[in-house]
């Protein structure tokens, strides 16, 4: 693999393989999108069924803990989502992997494990 300068762009069959991860990503995060929305969806719904008190109902607190717990992982997915697309805006605009703390190049491997990912893994690190 030829080492890319600073601020360099992908090659073009990095691109390519980039391209396809953030796509076959997305696909992944759309369904997971998807699936916990049905799972908000039928929770929502199974409430309205019952008249429920959550302060007061034994079952209360599992039902408000399970929507919780949904719609924190909803969250995630769609945030997860805004950032593979603005992941895809950066490739088409050829500043997918550079860094966008420190402009160094986002090490190849770093983005295959993690193509949404914005910055290198130094500034990563330093962020902990």
């Amino acid at each position: 693999m030829a080492e890319r300068s600073q601020g360099a762009a992908l090659s073009p069959a990095d691109q390519a393989i980039m391209r396809d991860l953030l796509g076959a990503d997305r696909e992944r995060t759309l369904e997971r999108v998807a699936s916990l929305t049905r799972d908000w969806d039928a929770i929502v719904q199974s409430a309205a069924l019952v008249a429920t008190d959550d302060e007061h109902d034994p079952e209360g607190s599992s039902t408000a803990f399970e929507r919780a717990h949904v719609q924190s992982l909803l969250d995630q997915a769609q945030s997860h989502l805004a950032d593979l697309d603005t992941a895809m805006e950066r490739l088409n605009d050829g500043t997918y992997g550079v860094c966008e703390r420190c402009g160094r190049p986002v090490a190849v491997e770093r983005l295959k494990v993690r193509p949404a990912a914005k910055t290198c893994i130094t500034c990563a690190t330093a962020r902990r």
